[in-house]
């Protein structure tokens, strides 16, 4: 990943966490971004400005509203950067999930038959 300090920095406050996780169900309009994450409407717009600008989302005007859809491509970039923190824990989590399965004590696994 290049060096994409704006796409942290955007992701860094929760209330535009909380945007982008409202997008990824369906795009929406600034009104319904105000509705549904309970900020003032000028509060709404500086947060979909900041992600705005570091790429998240785009706008497209519908008459008299704006309606924002979160724009996939730095969502990929930044899975791609954590890929290897993922394998990483992955495996810590595999082996992890060995140890136990192997001691002596351990409680059936829920996912087997008894």
């Amino acid at each position: 990943m290049s060096d994409d300090s704006g796409l942290w920095t955007a992701l860094a406050d929760p209330h535009r966490r909380a945007i982008v996780a409202l997008l990824l169900q369906r795009p929406r309009s600034v009104g319904e971004i105000v509705e549904a994450c309970g900020l003032s409407q000028p509060s709404t717009s500086k947060h979909l400005r900041v992600l705005r600008q570091a790429g998240l989302v785009r706008a497209r005007q519908d008459a008299q509203r704006r309606v924002y859809a979160l724009e996939p491509a730095p969502i990929a970039a930044l899975d791609a950067w954590l890929a290897p923190y993922r394998r990483l824990w992955n495996a810590r989590l595999d082996a992890l999930g060995r140890r136990l399965d192997e001691s002596p004590d351990a409680p059936p696994h829920p996912l087997t038959e008894d």
